[in-house]
């Protein structure tokens, strides 16, 4: 008689579940960090956001002498003027929770002020809620 060797031909439902076990505290301990990195990184995007529109207010104060006023706000940046040819900003910006950036001359520390309310969308707030503005971007 010829025997041939068998080889294993799949896996026990142990072996199954364990699998399905390890895979679902996996998905349990990306899911708990996720949110806090789509937070930070939103934060980090109005940084620089801000960044970029106050350098744009900076070269309008070059060219004319002063800052924007509040009823101009930055919309004036995203136009060309006599004296700029092309605009400062390329549009309208809003922050990284599609709410607009809010712009005050004069700002409470310094000449203007741009802030980003954070996730709430209110003044105040901690985590993602956390307001970032022009006064404090080194944070």
């Amino acid at each position: 008689m010829y025997f041939r060797a068998q080889g294993r031909r799949g896996f026990s439902l142990v072996e199954l579940m364990i699998v399905v076990v390890i895979i679902g505290l996996l998905a349990g301990t990306v899911t708990l960090y996720v949110p806090a990195y789509l937070t930070q990184a939103k934060q980090n995007a109005a940084r620089h956001e801000i960044s970029t529109i106050v350098q744009a207010l900076e070269a309008f104060y070059a060219t004319y002498g002063r800052y924007p006023t509040n009823d101009e706000g930055l919309a004036v940046l995203t136009q060309p003027t006599e004296k700029i040819a092309e605009p400062l900003l390329k549009g309208m910006p809003t922050d990284p929770w599609s709410k607009p950036y809010q712009y005050n001359c004069p700002g409470r520390t310094q000449p203007y002020e741009v802030i980003c309310y954070g996730a709430d969308g209110r003044e105040g707030g901690e985590g993602a809620d956390a307001d970032i503005g022009s006064d404090n971007l080194k944070k």
